[in-house]
């Protein structure tokens, strides 16, 4: 049987933050299970020794990491200004149902803080830091941890999270309308919204949904506070932290990589797990099974498991269908992310990563996309163009850059040379629908590859190497030839 499987890994921080999976016997587990029931909102190496090092603040991140990019980000700013993040607000199914929290993005890149309802403020100033970090949470509250588990002490998250100060986010709003009337510069955002457009629309009056309602009395306070800062004054922090975050420290290469590993063995393993009659279902639950019984926090989006036909929905979120004989298959998974094959054609594409800039780069792929195509029986005289292959064929970009985002800072990528340290996807595909312009024996089939690449001084790092790409590597993880059984 052949199929695909193409699988995206966000796992930088494997939030996104990957954690280092280790095995203990039973006595090593007794001696190394920290604090039970934690005291904080969020693992740390008291509590969780299993998961962080001494002097990390994240898994695999040390404080020493987020400190540098709050210098780093602080130094890049004019003289007197002001920064403020905001946390992500937990979001509901239904009443009182709860979703997974994720953290915002760029509150988490400065801060590592995990908790919702929070906001950091960074005042630039001419201190030997270079700057004052006041930090707001909803700190302590015995009644609420009773349901929700603990917060973490603002001692703590002085202690811990290097704040030199630490309130509770009812302060937040009168805090920040007395700072700002004092710089020139404010550079502030929303987190997380889905168009980028309105991402950058920062200072319309939508913020309030992203504070917690404790932080505003009333909607005359908030009108207020917006009003205090006057429109000169007003900056947008999402273009200045996504520069620094388009180059990963060596840090951050290091935690992807390791995200990349426990992707790339998911993938054998399901390669080898994987049968006629098994539900698209099946498969995808095995994968992520795989990913987080070894060190995955959690996935980067919906698995894809697309077979057959559905393939050529790049999309494909369903999960419904059974995989027939013969059928290819395609997945996707988080952080890192990553796309593998079972048969491939489209390999040569992937090794175009010298190109000085990604629009060289897709332009490329779309070259040898159609030298390939031509080269096993595609006529396609009538696509006279490169842009027509992409419409028809290969309708999506060569890569992107990724992070703790599946998809980090689209419209500088597409625009600026790389450049070392950049982590970016390379994913050349063809998709061939069941027109009687292509050969038959190619409809319905959905093929991406997808590799992770670190941009080096002077070559490429492939962070997900260990996910089999070579056809016989591919054939060898199906026919348990690598030493990997499916568990």
């Amino acid at each position: 049987m052949s199929f695909l499987l193409l699988a995206k890994r966000n796992a930088y921080f494997l939030r996104r933050r990957p954690h280092i999976a280790h095995r203990y016997y039973a006595t090593e587990v007794l001696i190394n299970a920290g604090i039970k029931p934690t005291p904080f909102g969020q693992p740390l190496y008291p509590s969780h020794p299993h998961l962080l090092q001494p002097g990390e603040t994240t898994p695999g991140i040390p404080e020493e990491e987020y400190e540098r990019r709050r210098r780093a980000l602080m130094d890049s700013l004019p003289d007197d200004s002001l920064v403020v993040s905001v946390a992500g607000q937990v979001k509901y199914m239904s009443g009182q149902i709860f979703y997974k929290f994720r953290q915002a993005s760029d509150f988490w890149y400065l801060t590592g803080f995990e908790e919702p309802d929070s906001a950091v403020v960074l005042e630039k100033n001419s201190s030997t830091r270079g700057y004052r970090m006041t930090l707001f949470s909803s700190g302590k509250d015995s009644a609420k941890e009773q349901w929700e588990g603990a917060k973490t002490s603002f001692q703590d998250i002085m202690t811990n999270f290097k704040a030199d100060d630490a309130q509770h986010i009812s302060s937040f709003a009168s805090a920040l309308k007395s700072l700002a009337s004092s710089f020139s510069n404010v550079y502030l955002d929303i987190p997380q919204t889905s168009v980028t457009a309105k991402r950058n629309r920062i200072f319309q009056k939508t913020i309030l949904k992203y504070l917690s309602a404790e932080g505003f009395n009333n909607k005359v306070d908030y009108e207020s506070l917006i009003d205090s800062i006057s429109s000169s004054k007003r900056k947008s922090l999402f273009p200045e932290v996504s520069k620094l975050r388009a180059v990963k420290s060596k840090v951050e290469q290091k935690v992807m990589r390791a995200a990349a590993d426990i992707s790339g063995r998911a993938h054998a393993k399901v390669m080898r797990f994987t049968e006629p009659g098994q539900s698209e279902h099946a498969i995808a639950s095995h994968f992520e099974y795989l990913c987080t019984v070894n060190g995955a926090q959690r996935l980067a989006y919906v698995p894809v498991v697309a077979s057959g036909p559905n393939s050529l929905i790049i999309h494909y979120t369903s999960n419904n269908q059974l995989v027939e004989d013969g059928e290819m298959r395609l997945r996707l998974r988080y952080y890192a992310h990553v796309s593998r094959l079972w048969e491939i054609f489209v390999l040569t594409s992937g090794t175009l990563w010298r190109s000085s800039s990604s629009t060289k780069l897709h332009r490329e792929s779309c070259h040898v996309i159609r030298k390939e195509l031509n080269r096993i029986g595609f006529d396609l005289q009538g696509m006279t163009g490169t842009s027509d292959v992409e419409a028809v064929l290969y309708p999506h970009y060569v890569g992107h850059p990724i992070g703790i985002d599946l998809h980090e800072s689209s419209e500088q990528y597409r625009s600026r040379p790389l450049q070392e340290g950049m982590v970016v996807t390379v994913e050349p595909g063809v998709y061939v629908p069941p027109s009687p312009s292509f050969p038959t024996h190619f409809h319905n089939m959905g093929i991406r590859i997808e590799d992770e690449v670190l941009v080096g001084k002077n070559h490429p790092t492939i962070l997900s190497v260990n996910a089999p790409k070579e056809i016989a590597d591919v054939e060898g993880a199906c026919q348990g030839l690598l030493g990997l059984e499916p568990l």
